[in-house]
């Protein structure tokens, strides 16, 4: 996700045709009204129904009567009357069911949907149970379910036309770390038990993606129950691959024909309109024996997945005068973490011994794969220390992974090393983040790094690049590699529409916040959909924790995607056209 970039060059072309900025509605609610009625909401006694928070708002705004009068009279909405209407139905929403979605979201984090390389997700029992929980959901809600062979769940919010709208996010999530996850107070978490503190609700996919399914579910169930037409069935897809290359959504493409027009409540807002391809380039070190004389490396770990930059990377040292070397690594960490902390930011190195083994951690900044910026990647600080300790290492397949991380990727994450950064002024830099570090049963070592392309180059082009640095610098350090290598294209699209208007004005009206169309580093689905673009739940201006050690989601940010997610259903549900 989700890098947001505000410049707009010839890429949207027919966006400035229509217009960047939602139009002024100079008749419609906006942020200080309904904060003025959320406050009185929640400063008073609540209203038991929607009908009863429509009598609080129109006493509040008399000009909202006609509107009122209209929706009770079940005649037909449009203009500011439906926007009015809709917007309120949304912020009631947002303060009746809080709780419930709430709830509703632990009850998904409690479900460990990270894939199980020993079965496929489609057979996976928990993948089935995430199913069974939005079946039931679904029925609850008065709202049409279908199970696509456990790929795609289906959740629809009935129209009465033909046309339909689609709405597309995930079950899955990425594996955890469980040593990573916990507060800064020492308190320790199960990433699969969400725990709210503050404001901040933590478990693995709160906000990635199992917040917005819970949200935008109540807004169905809302929409459902307030009465209110809608002219274009309004479908939910719920993928179940995401994370590991949409395999799932494959097979639903080759099965369901999918609706003209998408959204992907994955990424961020206001709305985003280009994504870079998503890449994961492995270099596999086949094992080597070393006698034990010398001081090995014979173990390192770091991320439970490519797309994300983990909190730790460690290493185990075994052979030689292990006392010796504890000496050096000790008197070296000091100049070290001087020397480069200034360049990326603060970490720390923790180095213990362990009878015959020496064992070294390296504590960064978890981060999102496509946010390099945000973080603080351990894995080549770690490799660098080893490198630059003045410990003699043996020259075994562990020693070439740290070599070649540091040769071709550093602690910089925008190609410097490797010779091949390049930018496109929308969507940003080219990133390489080296994220993951594994050993295999054959004892063989593979680097994971996370690659994130924009616009500039064709996947094949830079796949023969990479390449081919790659082996240049094997055949100079008289490695042995094996490279396997899956780039992903970007995507860049000019809806150019009134859909794209609606949910512009949606969000700007909703937070008093600037809303044009950006760019973003995630890789979502929308490449997978026709006319698809992202809407949600990234807030622009902070730290998108998706991935990363302590995943949470803010309960402010979950009350907006409830208010705007209603409003959506209801104004997109009820467009003339969509172009």
């Amino acid at each position: 996700m989700l890098q947001f970039r505000f410049s707009l060059p010839a890429l949207t072309m027919g966006l400035m045709a229509v217009g960047l900025t939602a139009p002024a509605f100079s008749e419609t609610l906006k942020k200080p009204a309904l904060d003025q009625l959320a406050a009185a909401w929640q400063g008073g006694k609540p209203a038991s129904s929607f009908n009863a928070f429509l009598a609080q708002a129109e006493k509040a705004n008399p000009e909202l009567k006609p509107a009122v009068a209209a929706y009770r009279k079940k005649a037909p909405l449009a203009g500011d009357d439906l926007t009015n209407i809709a917007r309120l139905l949304g912020l009631y929403n947002r303060l009746h069911n809080q709780k419930a979605v709430i709830a509703s979201l632990g009850a998904m984090v409690a479900l460990p949907t990270a894939r199980n390389v020993q079965i496929p997700p489609h057979e996976n029992p928990t993948i089935i149970d995430f199913g069974k929980l939005v079946e039931k959901m679904a029925r609850d809600f008065g709202l049409a379910y279908r199970n696509v062979d456990n790929r795609i769940f289906e959740v629809s919010l009935k129209g009465k036309g033909t046309e339909e709208f689609g709405i597309l996010t995930h079950s899955d999530v990425v594996p955890a770390v469980l040593s990573e996850w916990v507060l800064d107070d020492g308190t320790r978490l199960d990433p699969f038990t969400m725990v709210r503190v503050g404001d901040r609700l933590y478990g693995r996919g709160t906000i990635d993606d199992k917040g917005s399914i819970a949200a935008v579910l109540y807004a169905m169930k809302t929409v459902k129950e307030s009465g209110l037409p809608i002219q274009r069935t309004m479908r939910l897809m719920i993928e179940t691959t995401e994370e590991t290359g949409g395999d799932a959504m494959e097979y639903y493409r080759g099965k369901v024909p999918l609706p003209a027009y998408n959204i992907v409540l994955d990424s961020g807002y206001p709305a985003v309109v280009a994504e870079k391809g998503a890449g994961s380039l492995s270099v596999f070190f086949p094992a080597e024996k070393t006698d034990g004389a010398v001081t090995a490396i014979t173990d390192m770990g770091a991320a439970a997945a490519v797309n994300a930059i983990s909190q730790t990377a460690t290493a185990t040292l075994k052979g030689g005068d292990l006392a010796a070397v504890l000496a050096k690594l000790e008197a070296a960490k000091p100049a070290f973490l001087q020397k480069y902390e200034p360049q990326g930011g603060k970490f720390a190195i923790a180095i213990t011994r362990d009878g015959d083994s020496i064992a070294i951690k390296v504590t960064g900044t978890s981060a999102h794969g496509s946010e390099p910026q945000n973080g603080v990647n351990p894995l080549p600080r770690l490799g660098l220390f080893l490198l630059e300790s003045g410990v003699a290492l043996a020259d075994n397949q562990f020693l070439k992974a740290v070599k070649y991380v540091d040769a071709l990727y550093g602690t910089g994450y925008l190609g410097e090393k490797i010779g091949l950064g390049y930018r496109d002024d929308f969507m940003g830099q080219l990133t390489f983040s080296p994220n993951l570090i594994r050993t295999g049963a054959d004892g063989r070592v593979v680097v994971a790094v996370n690659t994130r392309m924009p616009r500039g180059r064709t996947p094949e082009e830079l796949k023969t690049q990479v390449t081919a640095k790659i082996n240049d610098w094997a055949a100079a350090n008289k490695a042995t590699v094996e490279i396997k290598y899956d780039q992903g294209n970007w995507m860049a699209r000019d809806p150019s529409g009134q859909w794209l208007t609606t949910l512009l004005n949606i969000y700007g009206d909703t937070t008093g916040l600037e809303a044009k169309p950006v760019s973003a580093a995630g890789a979502t689905t929308a490449k997978q959909m026709p006319n698809a673009i992202s809407f949600g739940p990234g807030m622009p201006g902070k730290k998108y924790t998706g991935h990363n050690a302590k995943e949470y989601k803010e309960v402010p940010d979950l009350d907006a995607d409830l208010q705007m997610f209603t409003e959506m259903l209801v104004r997109i549900g009820n467009l003339q056209q969509m172009q």
